[in-house]
């Protein structure tokens, strides 16, 4: 008995999707993350107590929502000058984004600052 000839399975090849603007708000936003870098240098105080430790989660917690509101505010900058008129966030969300920076600069700042 022979076995019927039957191609191997293969996927479905679906239509490509085209290649999204690279001006747009998302695709700036994604592009802004690739040039992040730290200096990786270790924090200098050698044994710190427990507030101190806290403290300092605290303001590793702050650094990574500003780094988050800075990238949106760097990307939302970018999409207003480079972009289409719809990928502009507003002038409120700006203002909002700058504040929120502001606050959390100042936070961090403060949980920082050796007591």
């Amino acid at each position: 008995m022979t076995t019927p000839h039957c191609p191997p399975p293969r996927p479905i090849q679906e239509a490509a999707e085209p290649a999204p603007d690279p001006t747009s708000l998302l695709a700036i936003l994604h592009s802004v993350d690739g040039g992040v870098a730290a200096d990786g240098q270790p924090w200098p105080e050698r044994h710190p107590l427990r507030s101190r430790q806290i403290a300092l989660c605290d303001a590793d917690c702050a650094l990574a929502g500003q780094r988050v509101v800075q990238q949106l505010l760097l990307a939302a900058e970018r999409a207003r000058q480079n972009g289409d008129p719809d990928q502009y966030v507003g002038d409120r969300v700006m203002e909002g984004l700058a504040m929120a920076a502001l606050a959390l600069n100042s936070f961090i700042q403060e949980r920082v600052r050796p007591q």
